[in-house]
């Protein structure tokens, strides 16, 4: 199944790479990002019973979160919600037809703003992000080895941002290969 989707084999992945790829999918190297793995301790550290759907939902590959203003998640879509073969629909029912898209995956507050962003290292710049005071943040997860399924996901982010008429908005992109390929 995983040859359907254009799944490869988990690697860890040099920041040169990852540039290339950056670059390819369009990918702004200033906000451009791999996820610490600090991330899983994080996850780890939270009730497993009381949290168990929150923390499968954030482990996926592909990911895109909304914050609104308030730092708070106020739309969230990932890979095992988007339903589709051979390529993941994140259009599915017209989620992404409007500003921030509908929800596709239960919202949960495990992981406000502030705190996501502390998993955040910069890819090449030296520059720690910071929330800064826009409308609108949305982390992108994405990786090599979900193959077109992460350019599909990037692209869909970036058209559907399109429709933030009037807004600041901050798009975030974090690579996760090398985290995926140390668990």
């Amino acid at each position: 199944m995983t040859r359907v989707y254009g799944v490869r084999k988990i690697r860890t992945t040099n920041t040169l790479t990852i540039i290339k790829y950056s670059d390819k999918y369009k990918i702004p190297l200033a906000d451009s990002y791999v996820l610490d793995s600090s991330y899983v301790t994080f996850l780890h550290s939270l009730d497993s019973l009381r949290y168990q759907e929150q923390i499968k939902n954030h482990y996926q590959p592909l990911q895109a979160l909304y914050y609104d203003q308030s730092g708070q998640l106020c739309s969230y879509q990932i890979n095992c919600y988007a339903g589709g073969i051979p390529n993941l629909r994140w259009k599915r029912n017209h989620i992404m037809s409007v500003f921030p898209p509908a929800v596709q995956a239960p919202i949960d507050s495990i992981l406000p703003l502030a705190r996501h962003l502390q998993f955040l290292r910069p890819l090449a710049n030296k520059t720690k992000i910071s929330a800064g005071p826009f409308d609108t943040t949305i982390i992108v997860y994405w990786s090599l080895f979900m193959g077109r399924q992460s350019k599909r996901l990037i692209r869909t982010v970036q058209e559907n941002s399109k429709l933030a008429f009037n807004k600041n908005i901050k798009i975030i992109y974090v690579n996760n290969d090398n985290f995926f390929a140390r668990l």
